[in-house]
């Protein structure tokens, strides 16, 4: 197995000038490394079958789920159910480097809230 980075993982593009790489991804499994630079945020969505967990690297992640807003710091994470509707933001001055994943994977699982 060779070792993964983002200099050697695929990576795309997202939202308001995101980056995201793709670290693993199988059938069954996704990690993303992702960076959001500082004003960027993603709108609202649930997946239908898919569970994600959020991973703070950096920077300081604005996290609302169901309704509540969560402030998430480097080292901290958080456990998203499937069907529960939720955004990351970044209102802070860094830029926010984070891992998402995800079981099965969530690209195509997405619905708008």
């Amino acid at each position: 197995m060779p070792v993964v980075s983002i200099t050697n993982s695929d990576h795309y593009g997202w939202g308001e000038n995101c980056d995201g790489w793709h670290l693993a991804a199988s059938a069954n499994l996704n990690v993303i490394r992702e960076r959001m630079p500082q004003g960027a945020s993603e709108t609202r969505h649930l997946h239908s079958s898919a569970e994600q967990f959020f991973y703070i690297l950096s920077g300081i992640a604005t996290l609302e789920v169901s309704g509540e807003i969560y402030l998430l710091a480097p080292g901290e994470g958080f456990h998203i159910p499937a069907g529960i509707a939720h955004s990351l933001n970044n209102e802070h001055v860094l830029d926010l480097e984070f891992l998402v994943v995800s079981t099965p994977p969530s690209h195509g699982d997405r619905v708008d809230a």
